[in-house]
């Protein structure tokens, strides 16, 4: 059946083939219980004696080496006849084929499980695939169309942001587009909705929430956009494709489409349902910042090796910067909210030493390295995404300044989209530096050295009074400076300390088990309360297990604030801090 199945593919691509060359592929989902499916890929004929195909080594939206060939197996290659063509494994993602004159079939069974990364997986009631990790590739044939079809139990629903190609089928431009538009595909729920003349769809896999809901707040956050950060919308169509999980979650970003996971039960409680909010809202930006338009490193994507490039920091930090403005403008969040959120930015910044030792560049170019440690990437590193978000900020309010309210950050990503849209879709720091200063008359390289190639120690109380707010701290509590988690046979186990802290200072380090404190079994209440009850310069008596050998340590009580500050407005706002509060918010100044 499998060989009548790919046989057939080739005649089809063969008849096509007199109208245009296009490469087919075909899903089989064999066995789906056991994550497993056949995928076939046929490619037209062309010149030369050998055909590489490779699986990228990574996919879009996540700036990591996946190794993604490792779920490729029982690979075979034939001619358009059915007859078996030699091939060979050159390196880790490369199959090496001796072709005739006419097209290759390609074959190979996926094993797919792993969806939070969002890479593949199938399951009994669910697939989802992204092209990267689920089909082969080209570099002869990678410009040309290509069409997918599935066959999948009668009881699932397909859906992409390619357009379709028949019941269960759909095309796209070149496999460039193909890797930009994932196919979700199982028994799921549905909705549609239109806005300014752009077609959506929300696809919700095992959701416990209220999809009408859900379909009515998107309505209303992609409405928000335009006019109100960019001129119109770069695609004709968009599918949000959401999952309720067991555990774990995550989101990225397509140009026609974003799949979003969260756990099932975050669905039904506020605070998890704002979440989802607001990771749609970064998504939905991504359409715009990283798909319209996108560092010139990644023009275009090179997918067998990291795309290096110091302008991370814009795609994932300036993303980040302009989601909770755009739920503003959407009326999903009000401007308490808003201020709540900057308090957080400057809560999370200042808790991270690393901000000291690593500039925002440094940690985009080395995002391909980025650590997954918290102990390493807490007081070593920055992250694009928080730190992006700050020196974003930090930009914003300096536009502002320097123009009286003329030009904000927003101007400049018009500028890049316009761009874009003449043809120039990737940028580098120097056409960033030119659009600022064409849009304000000033030179603003000084300024990018201070904060992009430096690291960046704020001035959170200056840059709120630019804007007529001011911070209001929370209480100090007494504190180890330190993560903890519950071990797995009791204790509590060190997973991050703060570079310079109590608990560094007293001693203990990543991976430490705290198996008591003052001589008491350790826990988290116990914790608490020795905490509570400590005095300003009281030590605790901690006994951990390092290593599989017991120590005993004076560790020393620290104390530090307890939770973000409360954002406020200045009581007595100038004007001109009132008018660039509005020209950066564009709302009105509160009170």
């Amino acid at each position: 059946m499998k060989a009548i199945l790919v046989a057939s593919a080739a005649v089809w691509v063969m008849t096509a083939g007199s109208a245009g060359a296009q490469v087919a592929y075909h899903v089989d989902f064999t066995d789906p219980v056991h994550h497993r499916a056949m995928v076939s890929a046929t490619f037209p004929a062309a010149a030369g004696d050998t055909l590489d195909v490779k699986m990228p080594d990574w996919r879009t939206g996540a700036y990591e080496i996946r190794d993604l060939a490792n779920g490729v197996s029982q690979f075979r290659a034939m001619d358009s006849a059915g007859k078996p063509l030699p091939a060979r494994k050159i390196d880790k993602q490369t199959w090496r084929i001796d072709r005739g004159s006419g097209p290759v079939t390609v074959s190979y069974e996926l094993y797919a499980n792993e969806l939070t990364k969002r890479t593949r997986q199938i399951n009994d009631t669910h697939a989802f695939l992204d092209a990267s990790a689920t089909f082969v590739y080209a570099d002869a044939h990678r410009g040309e169309p290509v069409t997918v079809t599935l066959d999948t139990p009668d009881d699932w629903r397909s859906f992409s942001g390619m357009d379709a190609a028949g019941t269960n089928g759909f095309r796209a431009a070149n496999f460039d587009v193909l890797v930009d538009s994932p196919i979700d595909t199982g028994v799921n729920e549905s909705r549609t909705f239109s806005v300014g003349g752009k077609d959506y769809v929300l696809v919700a896999t095992e959701m416990p929430g209220d999809v009408d809901k859900m379909a009515a707040d998107l309505e209303t956050l992609v409405a928000a956009a335009v006019p109100g950060f960019w001129s119109d919308y770069p695609f004709d169509r968009y599918v949000f494709m959401v999952h309720g999980t067991e555990s774990g979650g995550g989101a990225t970003e397509h140009m026609n489409s974003t799949v979003i996971q969260l756990p099932r039960q975050a669905f039904l409680s506020d605070r998890g349902y704002a979440s989802f909010l607001g990771t749609a809202s970064h998504e939905f930006v991504h359409t715009w910042n990283v798909k319209a338009y996108r560092p010139e490193a990644l023009v275009p994507y090179d997918y067998d090796a990291p795309n290096y490039t110091t302008l991370f920091w814009v795609a994932e930090g300036s993303t980040s910067y302009f989601t909770d403005p755009l739920l503003l403008q959407a009326g999903l969040i009000d401007t308490e909210e808003m201020l709540e959120s900057v308090g957080q930015l400057i809560h999370g910044n200042r808790n991270r030493p690393g901000r000291l030792v690593q500039s925002v560049a440094e940690a985009s170019f080395d995002e391909w390295i980025s650590p997954e440690s918290p102990d390493r990437s807490r007081n070593d590193w920055v992250n694009i995404y928080s730190e992006g978000q700050m020196i974003s900020w930090m930009l914003d309010l300096a536009l502002l300044d320097a123009t009286d309210g003329r030009v904000a950050y927003r101007d400049v990503h018009q500028a890049l989209y316009a761009r874009a849209k003449a043809g120039q879709q990737g940028f580098g720091e120097a056409d960033m530096l030119a659009i600022m200063a064409e849009l304000t008359g000033r030179d603003w390289s000084g300024w990018w050295q201070r904060h992009v190639h430096q690291p960046v120690d704020p001035d959170y109380r200056a840059l709120l009074a630019t804007v007529g707010l001011e911070m209001v701290e929370s209480e100090r509590a007494k504190t180890l400076d330190a993560m903890l988690a519950t071990a797995s046979r009791g204790g509590l186990e060190v997973r991050s300390l703060v570079k310079d802290g109590a608990a560094w200072r007293g001693g203990l380090t990543d991976g430490d088990v705290i198996t008591s404190i003052d001589r008491k079994p350790a826990t988290a209440e116990l914790l608490e309360e020795s905490l509570d009850y400590a005095g300003s310069t009281t030590t605790l008596k901690i006994d951990v297990l390092r290593r599989g050998r017991s120590l005993t340590l004076d560790v020393p009580v620290g104390n530090t604030y307890a939770s973000a500050p409360t954002i406020r407005p200045l009581k007595k706002a100038t004007a001109r801090q009132t008018k660039l509060f509005e020209a950066w918010l564009e709302v009105p100044f509160p009170g």
